[in-house]
């Protein structure tokens, strides 16, 4: 039986990086739940203080195919490298010149919004397509693939 998945992302302000990653993935923040216009108006009713706020958020996928992306809130800062990364796909079926065009247009955009250029791994046939390492906001890896 296949099973959901969920990505979660340990972090200092999980508001901040939910909306630099809902920018990256094409994404929506989760909208409040049923009978609230906002998520201050369902935390006010249900009582969590104004400084507990920004412990966790969520973002889905517009279209509902791709797994929910959540956040929480930790003490304790980044302190290696990742495990796990994810690679965002943004020059599917390109190759050569054109993929890298596309890859470093969009590591300039994500630039933009907070990310740090990290490392270009040029194309190297017939094994190595070409791919840019980034980091978020928080330092987190990722690849534009």
């Amino acid at each position: 039986m296949s099973k959901d998945v969920q990505i979660t992302f340990d972090c200092a302000d999980p508001d901040a990086l939910a909306k630099f990653w809902a920018e990256v993935l094409g994404y929506i923040l989760q909208p409040p739940p049923e009978g609230f216009d906002t998520w201050d108006a369902a935390l006010d009713a249900w009582g969590v203080p104004e400084g507990e706020r920004n412990t966790r958020s969520a973002l889905l996928d517009p279209d509902g195919t791709r797994p929910r992306v959540f956040f929480q809130k930790v003490p304790e800062g980044k302190s290696a490298k990742n495990r796990v990364h994810l690679d965002v796909r943004s020059a599917p079926g390109q190759q050569g010149d054109e993929r890298m065009a596309t890859l470093d247009a969009e590591a300039t955009r994500l630039e933009a919004l907070g990310a740090t250029r990290f490392k270009v791994f040029s194309p190297e046939p017939p094994m190595e397509a070409g791919f840019i390492v980034m980091q978020d906001p928080e330092g987190n890896e990722f690849c534009l693939d």
